[in-house]
């Protein structure tokens, strides 16, 4: 282990112990050889805070370990199902109002970004952010021509900071992936590749604006959903300049009811709007815990949702999406069988699994949700159920999956919040109905045909020439099959190994027969009939050990 990455394990524990969070640091079974570095430390002890409350010192504990812990923060908040009321309501608080670096220094990092005075480019500027967040905050400033804006710009030193603890990060996971018998399933280290690529993604604001443009172009015109519009001639790598919308956030529950917001509407337009961009989109935003949404009041009675932070985006492959689909339908139609044909046909659970097994297993698990309210359930300990299922079948985890499941959990807390009567299932099922109907029309058939045409003309000229290839080959007898030589040792050595194994158990026969037909004649003496009948057992003994 990197001698930076134990430095930060250390780090780690020790604002969790100064935090007062002791259980945490007992709890973790990969820390307990260090642990005790802490509690024999005076200076640990004298530090610690037991004055504030243990969820405002989680929160704080978070804030002080760095970007990647308080966004695990910004997630569990989401989850007021899964969370006592005091921690929930306090890490809350990490959504937007996390404590934000100077306003000089922002400035400054502008002014290097732009190469020239923030007073050439916005005839205004706050220095006081209008928000702060794990990786960036927002300042307000005002254009030439009149717009106002929100300018985003990365925190100092996050580059470096997020580099080390994924390191950490990786190396927990290598530990587990050599230690922990629940990792060949669970797939620790693809997990953390998958979001070592996610939060890299973060750090590049020119690609967030990509992002904002994208999905501001999938909802032209749309009544859902509202995107800021992006400024890209001021955007760079570490600064992205939008359109400033005036929203309600949708967490402030008091002013959306103040307003006559209809929250039934509200919540449906959450479900829609995630599986429109999960199955017609096929590029979704990854990130909407409550401090990325708002809502547009213009008809309290039509309300739009408007969404800030696109760091995070996912896709999904043709494949997957169509699988996802499918299991989708199925759970709805309770048509359990096929939620177990899928799993399989995915490659999700080995292919020997047994249908009728793991049919019986999810239905166990999906019959119970059904005809309830969103306030009777919970995804999360559905997905917790499904996992534990697998987990008899030897199911993996899909890494390509996980920011979708994280997805999912974030739209079910927000629509939990909004309205817990919710039907998930009714929102949800004609979305789905209908892009798998718009899969199979004659139309999209023809679209995906078209597009495939100048490659299927490509291979079909190369055709000829290949063919041709091969067949004078063949008449020279320069045609070859390449072989894996590793392969063809492996099979000499296993073959190998069977002729002395057998030339083993042959020998014992020989000997145990010779052994047998010496006493059977009363041979006298005795004892070469005991010496071959020994030596028989144990021809027989070695033969058994390397069959």
């Amino acid at each position: 282990m990197k001698p930076r990455v134990l430095l930060r394990l250390l780090e780690i524990q020790r604002v969790l112990v100064r935090h007062g969070l002791d259980d945490f640091v007992r709890a973790t079974h990969l820390y307990r050889p260090l642990r005790f570095l802490f509690f024999l430390s005076l200076w640990t002890w004298f530090q610690r805070r037991r004055g504030a409350s243990r969820a405002e010192r989680l929160r704080l504990a978070l804030e002080e370990l760095g970007p990647i812990f308080v966004k695990f923060g910004q997630a569990l908040s989401t989850r007021r199902d899964l969370l006592p009321v005091d921690i929930a309501d306090e890490l809350a608080k990490l959504q937007d109002r996390v404590p934000p670096f100077p306003g000089s220094e922002a400035r400054a990092s502008l002014e290097r970004s732009y190469r020239q005075p923030l007073g050439t480019l916005f005839t205004h500027f706050e220095a006081m952010p209008l928000a702060a967040a794990s990786i960036a905050q927002v300042h307000v400033a005002t254009r030439a021509d009149g717009r106002e804006v929100v300018v985003k710009v990365l925190r100092p030193g996050m580059r470096e900071q997020i580099s080390r603890d994924l390191e950490v990060m990786k190396a927990l996971a290598m530990l587990a992936e050599r230690w922990w018998p629940e990792a060949r399933r669970l797939k620790p280290v693809d997990v953390v590749r998958e979001y070592h690529k996610t939060i890299l993604d973060e750090l590049d604001l020119m690609r967030e604006a990509a992002n904002a443009s994208q999905l501001k172009r999938n909802f032209a015109g749309s009544t859902l959903l509202y995107v800021p519009e992006v400024h890209w001639d001021l955007c760079r790598g570490e600064v992205m300049v939008m359109e400033r919308i005036h929203g309600v956030p949708i967490g402030d529950l008091a002013t959306l009811r103040a307003r006559g917001t209809d929250f039934r509407r509200l919540a449906e337009n959450g479900v829609e709007i995630f599986f429109t961009q999960v199955f017609r989109h096929n590029f979704f935003h990854a990130d909407m815990h409550p401090g990325n949404i708002f809502v547009l009041l213009d008809d309290p009675r039509q309300p739009r949702y408007a969404a800030v932070d696109f760091g995070i985006v996912g896709t999904l492959s043709l494949r997957d999406q169509r699988y996802l689909a499918e299991n989708f339908l199925a759970v709805f139609d309770r048509d359990y069988r096929r939620v177990a044909e899928l799993h399989i046909e995915s490659g999700w659970v080995p292919a020997g699994t047994r249908v009728d097994e793991m049919e019986s297993a999810v239905r166990t698990i999906c019959e119970p949700i059904f005809d309830r309210p969103l306030s009777e359930i919970s995804f999360g300990t559905v997905l917790l159920r499904l996992f534990a299922a697998l987990q008899r079948f030897d199911g993996q985890i899909q890494p390509q999956l996980i920011l979708l499941q994280k997805t999912l959990l974030n739209v079910e807390g927000l629509g939990r919040q909004l309205y817990p009567e919710l039907d998930i299932w009714q929102t949800a099922a004609p979305v789905l109905r209908s892009w798998m109907r718009d899969r199979v029309r004659p139309r999209t058939v023809l679209r995906e045909l078209r597009r495939g045409l100048p490659d299927m003309l490509e291979v079909m000229k190369a055709v000829p020439a290949l063919a041709k290839n091969f067949i004078e080959r063949a008449q020279d007898g320069r045609l070859a099959v390449p072989i894996d030589a590793s392969e063809l040792v492996a099979l000499r050595a296993h073959i190998d190994a069977g002729n002395r194994r057998r030339d083993r158990l042959l020998l014992g026969c020989v000997l145990l027969l010779g052994a047998i037909l010496w006493e059977g004649m009363l041979a006298i003496p005795a004892w070469p009939a005991w010496l071959l009948g020994t030596a028989s057992l144990a021809a027989f003994a070695a033969a058994w050990r390397q069959r």
